[in-house]
């Protein structure tokens, strides 16, 4: 019990502080908010931009199980969130790594989620499709 209330406002605070750094306007102030929402909900702001899918997925095994999908879309969350900020072709590797977790995310959950289908297919348009 006492883990799942600390996973719920783990996510809370973390959509809370997303979406102060979407409300932000100035591209300064929004990359700085990035990397601090980086370092401090995952590690490594650098890791997360140039590590592998594969260690990035392997990065998951430090937290406890029953935690490990939630900090999934957690991220996802962020790379989505920051794509936008993002000049190609590292816009596009970030939509795409996002992608995946939403996907990864998708069939390990066991939570049905409109809102993570409906991002799989706005990504997956944007990715293939060249539209925002």
């Amino acid at each position: 019990m006492l883990q799942r209330d600390y996973i719920s406002r783990l996510i809370r605070e973390f959509m809370a502080a997303l979406q102060r750094y979407l409300e932000k306007n100035e591209a300064g102030a929004r990359r700085k908010t990035a990397e601090d929402l980086f370092r401090q909900y995952f590690g490594s702001y650098e890791f997360y931009h140039t590590a592998t899918h594969d260690e990035i997925m392997s990065s998951f095994e430090k937290y406890p199980e029953e935690e490990r999908i939630s900090r999934m879309e957690m991220l996802a969350e962020l790379y989505y969130a920051e794509a936008d900020d993002r000049p190609e072709p590292f816009r596009t590797q970030q939509l795409d790594m996002a992608l995946s977790l939403f996907r990864f995310i998708d069939a390990h959950s066991r939570t049905f989620s409109i809102d993570r289908q409906n991002k799989i297919g706005a990504i997956t348009k944007m990715i293939y499709s060249g539209g925002k």
